[in-house]
């Protein structure tokens, strides 16, 4: 199979990993990858929301399947595009329709989809710019602390937790008058605030049926102990070791299974990965959001633990014979820690040279922000390097990423010291 994958981050370095490794693989294209994607396929010049491109691309290279990593492009409907032109709706896309990539890029359409099949979640209500008021005598109907989300989709840091209600009201006049947040927060979602520990679990799905991969728990929060600003995530662990089987089947039961039967009852085209970010609270299951694609660095912990050939199970997906595959994990533990810039989330520096990736011997090196001058990587991003390492617990595992982490440098380099901390007895 000749595979084009979209994308330039972690989660993509971490797919061209394994989609490398399939028996069925001919030849692997990443448009646009970064410097660790060249590794395993050949890095192409071209925009994941550029469709006309991607098309071209396609024809000419006689492409039968695109991959889509981030959450843009589907988004913008490119499983739609392709499906609506003849010469191209041979090529398998591994991504919902734009109908289905809504319950990521739509807050209030995910609460509303949550609300029809009964799946557990906060309750909330949505409010633009001319019900602004309204929001404000609902938010004082609240108790601290106050979570307000812009509607669409804002890079991983539109959700804002609020401690105080002055400071609330403040920032949803900011996000709802000022389009603190652009287009994303015209409208504004106010959530009930649950108190507990999150998760991230994900299927893969045909549509139809829907195979189960490891779940994941990530670090978004800039500093150790989870403080200061989000990001697009720090690091991840899996498995997750509050996730037992009586959890597990509260997922599949209550979220998993309503939510997949939901998208086949509304008719909504759904072939790719459904990101569940979840919180236990008290035992029982949340829905906080969905993704409408794998997360980032879950990525980094999950797809490193999937033993099947991934090419085969998204052939599955294509081909609505995904009930047939088999999919195996291998029994060990994942950790990832995230070296990002200097100033990350606000402002940093590009162009820096990264030092000594070639002298990590027991870790994987998956790039998330770089690119290439010759031989010389250099960094190209707020998050630079996503360093995964097994271990036959989250303490062994974790403790190899850092061992790993002090042989590679670049300037002002920072990365949190106690990922998987929490969870570790």
């Amino acid at each position: 199979m000749k595979i084009l994958l979209l994308g330039a981050g972690g989660r993509e370095h971490a797919l061209a990993w394994k989609i490398s490794q399939s028996s069925i693989l001919d030849e692997l294209f990443i448009a646009p990858g970064n410097a660790g994607t060249r590794q395993y396929g050949k890095n192409v010049s071209l925009s994941p929301i550029d469709f006309d491109g991607i098309k071209q691309f396609v024809l000419e290279n006689n492409i039968d399947m695109v991959v889509v990593g981030p959450e843009e492009p589907l988004v913008l409907g490119i499983y739609d595009y392709f499906q609506e032109d003849s010469s191209i709706r041979h090529c398998a896309i591994i991504g919902p329709s734009k109908e289905g990539a809504k319950l990521e890029g739509s807050k209030n359409y995910a609460k509303e989809f949550m609300a029809r099949h009964r799946i557990p979640t906060a309750k909330y209500a949505c409010f633009t710019a001319s019900s602004l008021d309204e929001g404000i005598l609902y938010l004082r109907s609240m108790k601290a602390p106050y979570v307000l989300k812009a509607d669409g989709l804002a890079a991983g840091k539109g959700v804002l937790i609020i401690e105080d209600l002055e400071s609330a009201e403040k920032e949803l006049k900011s996000m709802l008058e000022n389009e603190r947040f652009g287009e994303a927060s015209k409208k504004v979602v106010i959530e009930q605030f649950l108190d507990g520990i999150e998760l991230s679990v994900f299927v893969m799905t045909d549509g139809e049926s829907f195979k189960l991969l490891p779940e994941a728990k990530d670090y978004k929060r800039i500093f150790e102990g989870n403080q200061g600003e989000n990001t697009g995530g720090m690091g991840a662990v899996s498995p997750v070791p509050f996730a037992d089987a009586a959890f597990m089947d509260k997922v599949h039961n209550q979220i998993i299974v309503p939510t997949v039967k939901g998208l086949i009852s509304e008719r909504i085209e759904y072939k790719g990965f459904i990101f569940f970010g979840l919180i236990n609270v008290k035992g029982d299951p949340y829905v906080i959001e969905y993704n409408c694609r794998m997360g980032d660095p879950e990525t980094e912990v999950v797809i490193p633990r999937l033993k099947s050939d991934i090419l085969d199970l998204f052939e599955g997906i294509a081909s609505n014979t995904l009930s047939e595959r088999d999919i195996q994990f291998i029994d060990k533990s994942t950790a990832t820690v995230m070296m990002v810039s200097g100033g990350y989330p606000n402002e940093y520096e590009k162009g820096l040279p990264i030092y000594g990736i070639n002298n990590v011997v027991d870790s994987i090196v998956f790039h998330a922000g770089t690119s290439s001058d010759g031989p010389q990587v250099l960094t190209n991003g707020g998050r630079v390097l996503s360093i995964t390492s097994y271990g036959k617990n989250i303490e062994a595992a974790v403790e190899k990423c850092y061992d790993s982490i002090s042989k590679i440098s670049f300037e002002k380099a920072y990365y949190r010291k106690d990922i998987g901390r929490d969870l570790i007895k």
